[in-house]
């Protein structure tokens, strides 16, 4: 590096610096010093004295200018007869003197906790929500409501109405909860923050009917997941209707879709039980016999099955809404003796 800071007044700096491959940045840093420290920037005939900057702060922060954009202070000034300084100037004042924020009363959005539910059992956990449903003319819509119990993905209850309603709301649960014999203390549910779902008269009647409830974070649709594709298993079915010429229509396919749903349908999320053998405990006899099939299958061509005998799959026995995220352990460093 010496022979490149010795040659460099010759030839130049750049020329040497190409010819010993070493960055011209790093030139300028080792010759400084031999030579001192870079002089002075000399200042600036126009720049601001630090008196007239004093005098701008003090115009800033005058009352009637605390919540006063620099571009609005400065056209003030000018029709009251007075130049301090260009609205740039201002802005560098004010952000040297950590003055840029907005000052007035802004609305603050509360951070809303991440719901983290789990259930180990039917009815225990459920969720609900509404969605639209096409009617005959444009702009014309059914509303679906369906109450699902995350654990087995049974629909527990739904109903198909002219409207978004608290009122049918409450009225469908009070029914569901009679239904499925629901106790005080035993049952959570969970939804977004629809107005339905936020309501007075819900809230009203889960406190009587001694149920916890919770609700999505705003704008956040996956906080909700178990309906959302419930619903996408609705409307993705392939006779699903365009249109539904009327709610009698809507209400006769929706009883068939559930009963198919519920009683018929091999849920993925359940390892391809149905959502009433995991509901009415009868997954573990549906497991036995799957695997009495599999047993047999592997005894006639065990060639077949490469990975060795294959194992007939239980549903999960725990389901999380939001699972909270496992935090690595701290790893402990070897100790030298």
């Amino acid at each position: 590096m010496n022979t490149v800071i010795e040659i460099a007044p010759r030839l130049g700096p750049k020329a040497t610096c190409e010819a010993f491959g070493v960055s011209r940045a790093t030139y300028y840093r080792k010759r400084m010093p031999m030579h001192g420290p870079w002089p002075r920037r000399p200042t600036p005939a126009r720049r601001i004295s630090d008196h007239e900057r004093k005098v701008v702060l003090d115009v800033l922060q005058e009352e009637r200018f605390a919540d006063v954009a620099p571009a609005e202070v400065h056209a003030t000034l000018l029709d009251e007869g007075q130049f301090l300084c260009s609205v740039r100037s201002m802005h560098r004042i004010l952000a040297e003197c950590f003055e840029v924020r907005d000052r007035r009363n802004q609305l603050r959005h509360p951070n809303h906790a991440r719901p983290e539910l789990l259930t180990t059992r039917p009815n225990e956990l459920w969720s609900w929500d509404i969605t639209k449903l096409k009617g005959p003319r444009k702009w014309t819509y059914f509303q679906l409501y369906v109450v699902l119990d995350v654990f087995s993905r049974y629909v527990v209850g739904w109903m198909v109405a002219h409207r978004e309603s608290a009122r049918l709301a409450k009225k469908l649960f009070q029914e569901t909860c009679r239904r499925h014999g629901i106790e005080p203390g035993q049952l959570t549910i969970h939804a977004d923050r629809g107005s339905s779902m936020t309501s007075k008269p819900v809230a009203l009647l889960m406190s009587d009917l001694g149920i916890t409830k919770t609700h999505s974070r705003p704008h956040v649709s996956n906080d909700n997941p178990y309906s959302e594709a419930q619903f996408k298993t609705t409307k993705y079915r392939p006779d699903f209707p365009k249109t539904f010429n009327n709610i009698e229509h809507a209400r006769s396919f929706l009883g068939d879709f559930v009963a198919w749903y519920n009683d018929e349908h091999h849920h993925s999320g359940l390892e391809m039980h149905t959502p009433a053998d995991v509901h009415f405990g009868r997954a573990d006899q549906r497991t036995q016999e799957r695997q009495q099939v599999l047993d047999k299958a592997f005894e006639s061509r065990p060639e077949r099955f490469p990975h060795g005998r294959p194992l007939a799959k239980l549903p999960p026995s725990a389901v999380w809404i939001n699972k909270p995220e496992l935090q690595a352990a701290p790893t402990s460093l070897p100790t030298t003796h």
